[in-house]
């Protein structure tokens, strides 16, 4: 794809659709964001045309990517980590409109003059949806760089830290002040400001990090009852699926599976374990004695039978009618 030709230094590069044919514009977008990111998978939400402008200014290693586009989704994929040579964090300073960004499970929104952070490494969607033109400064963060900034194996989530109410305004003030002045400045003293940002960033991830741990884990303990709350009123439907439960909760599935792992089980485990638990508990009761083995199964969700006479021989010791017999 052929970079628009402008008297620029050369460690800027520009892209606009303006002098594209509206059927093409987005392929050449899609072409920029990809060049100026890495590897991405932007979707239309329009059938054709889409005025949008890309501008990268090289920081050293880092970059800032300097956006406006209309309403439309960009997406991060398991083949597009595959096919990236690299590692970064998106920083992003929110110029114009809303950006909703869900990463593990969990969403941020970004209005204009805040800031957030997400890994690439990490599946997401963008969602910018709402303004008829949308800007966005996005600074391209070699992970090694943020990473030395922080303690050892820290897990940095998708966050607004606009937010901190101690240094959130000095990253917000320097991230505008490098994406207004960039180019008015050496390289060598954007990437010194560029440095000065991180620092910021880390000291409210670390500090965010370090009051927050016991608050998460509250967090955790109440979602993971929530998720089994959620099972327990759909045990007895044959078909009870992940999705099913994620999406009763309003979390990813990879989560529900993370929760389940926390309190030592799986998610088909835990069903089938508390399925089986049910069953046990109606074929001991002697109101339930007239009702066959293989209606209680079913009732409890079970489709097969002898499926279900090899899990419970396993988990009870014994098959159903030895159970119901003693």
């Amino acid at each position: 794809m052929q970079e628009i030709e402008r008297a620029v230094p050369s460690r800027q590069s520009a892209w606009d659709t303006a002098d594209i044919r509206p059927s093409e514009q987005f392929a050449y977008y899609r072409e920029a964001v990809c060049q100026a990111f890495m590897k991405l998978t932007p979707e239309p939400m329009a059938a054709a045309g889409f005025r949008a402008s890309v501008e990268n200014v090289r920081l050293g290693d880092a970059a800032i990517n300097r956006v406006s586009f209309p309403e439309h989704v960009v997406r991060r994929s398991a083949a597009d980590i595959a096919a990236s040579d690299r590692s970064c964090f998106y920083l992003n300073l929110k110029l114009a409109g809303r950006c909703r960004i869900r990463q593990d499970g969990r969403e941020i929104s970004l209005s204009s003059g805040q800031v957030g952070i997400f890994d690439s490494d990490r599946q997401f969607a963008l969602l910018h949806d709402r303004g008829p033109q949308l800007r966005v400064a996005s600074f391209w963060v070699p992970a090694e760089v943020l990473r030395e900034r922080l303690p050892a194996s820290f897990d940095v989530t998708a966050s607004r830290v606009s937010d901190d109410p101690f240094v959130g305004h000095l990253i917000v003030e320097t991230a505008r002040t490098l994406s207004d002045g960039a180019l008015r400045m050496t390289e060598q003293e954007g990437v010194r400001l560029f440095r000065a940002l991180i620092e910021l960033v880390a000291v409210s991830l670390s500090r965010r990090s370090r009051a927050g741990a016991a608050a998460s884990e509250s967090l955790a303990d109440a979602t993971t009852l929530a998720l089994k709350r959620a099972i327990h009123r759909r045990l007895r439907e044959p078909g009870l699926s992940v999705a099913d439960v994620a999406d009763a909760v309003g979390i990813s599935e990879r989560y529900v599976h993370k929760l389940l792992a926390r309190s030592g089980s799986s998610f088909t485990d835990y069903v089938i374990d508390h399925r089986l638990d049910g069953a046990a508990r109606d074929l001991g009761d002697p109101e339930m004695a007239g009702r066959a083995i293989g209606a209680i199964a079913f009732d409890w969700g079970f489709s097969d039978l002898s499926h279900f006479t090899r899990r419970f021989k396993q988990r009870f010791g014994c098959r159903p009618r030895d159970w119901r017999a003693r």
